[in-house]
């Protein structure tokens, strides 16, 4: 385990104890008087990031953070940062999840990934008895929503939600048009060096210019996707939790009790919303029962929100003319399982976030939101716990 920490030695005289706290109160004083740098300012703006309606301070289990741990390390950089943001805290940087338990039981602050191995494992979080907030790493917070502790102590929760949207989107995309003109088939016949019109002809393409994509959970990642569907032409509708409001390019938005009926009319459909209690396997028989037999299902978001079986079944029957699956559930998948071999699927194993563009956007919410933490200010992207998101 590295552990970049503010070493406290014993048997300091009260005069160097005083002293030390002293410049301590002074440091995390300067800390809460900084303010959000401009570059930082418009990523917030840029990303549509929401702060919190109240200030952190006031969260019943708030107080300047003591204890950070960061599960996975980060660059040299960003570690200085979080150090010379919160001076009065001690950073430990661990790479397990044994290590992370055992560092945490002191923390306010537990810094990670969220997929498993993250910091929402239940021996971290129910061990940590002194546990402030969950700063995840990643948009999706299922794992954490799940633990008992998490409600049960009202823990506060962030997430990074919108920071890789763009990259998503482009992920959907590229599966939609994969899909729609066979490419995967050419794939496979370049790898065997196989020039052959009568698979090319066996291959039902489509044209997605003038069709319809229904993106099921218009938030941050959904809007993404319905921008760059407009943008090669498509119709887009979709579904959201949160209310009817949307941007000009997505011509309906329906809540999620009219997800059969949009999703009958439909030639893509996209599934960008968070796994939560109402969305888990709700992909299921009865939905792709409803399905044009031309109709493309994308995922991007969990893998649970799909009854995987239930998907297999569709393709075998060709009830649906495709799946490009960036998630699913197993994850991930065992290579003897039946969805390896249904047809016309394309599976990227859980990377649609992945990109050549720097990681720095991510650190930079996350040390405006730590920054934020010690200032007792209001927080950007806090996750509803009743609404798991």
């Amino acid at each position: 385990m590295t552990a970049p920490r503010e070493h406290r030695p014993a048997g300091r005289s009260g005069a160097h104890a005083l002293l030390a706290g002293l410049l301590a109160a002074a440091c995390a004083q300067m800390s809460a008087a900084a303010e959000t740098e401009p570059s930082v300012a418009r990523l917030i703006s840029q990303l549509g990031l929401v702060e919190s309606a109240t200030p952190v301070r006031e969260h019943p289990r708030w107080r300047p953070p003591r204890k950070i741990v960061l599960l996975g390390g980060a660059p040299r950089e960003h570690l200085d940062a979080m150090t010379a943001l919160a001076p009065s805290a001690e950073l430990v940087v661990v790479h397990d999840v044994e290590s992370a338990a055992a560092a945490a039981v002191d923390a306010d602050i537990v810094v990670g990934l969220t997929s498993y191995p993250g910091i929402c494992e239940p021996q971290i979080i129910e061990g940590a008895r002194e546990l402030r907030w969950i700063l995840a790493m990643s948009a999706g917070v299922e794992r954490c929503v799940t633990v008992p502790a998490v409600r049960e102590r009202g823990l506060l929760v962030t997430n990074l939600r919108a920071v890789d949207s763009a990259a998503i989107g482009e992920h959907v995309i590229a599966l939609a048009l994969a899909l729609a003109r066979g490419i995967d088939t050419f794939v496979l016949n370049g790898a065997r060096a196989r020039w052959s019109r009568e698979d090319a002809q066996a291959t039902r393409m489509q044209v997605l210019a003038g069709k319809t994509m229904l993106v099921v959970g218009l938030g941050g990642i959904g809007t993404e996707v319905a921008k760059r569907a407009h943008g090669i032409g498509m119709k887009v509708i979709a579904t959201r939790a949160s209310g009817r409001g949307g941007p000009d390019f997505v011509s309906y938005v329906g809540t999620p009790d009219e997800l059969h009926r949009l999703a009958s009319g439909a030639d893509v459909i996209v599934n960008t919303a968070p796994l939560t209690s109402q969305t888990q396997g709700i992909f299921n028989r009865d939905f792709f029962s409803v399905l044009k037999p031309n109709a493309f299902f994308i995922n991007v978001a969990r893998g649970g929100s799909v009854v995987t079986d239930d998907l297999v079944a569709a393709l075998r029957e060709g009830r649906i003319a495709g799946a490009g699956l960036d998630v699913v559930d197993p994850e991930p998948l065992p290579p003897e399982h039946p969805l390896w071999r249904a047809p016309n699927v394309i599976i990227s194993p859980h990377v649609s976030a992945a990109s050549d563009l720097p990681r720095e956007q991510r650190w930079l919410v996350a040390r405006e939101n730590l920054r934020r933490y010690v200032a007792g200010e209001r927080m950007l992207s806090v996750v509803d716990l009743e609404r798991e998101y």
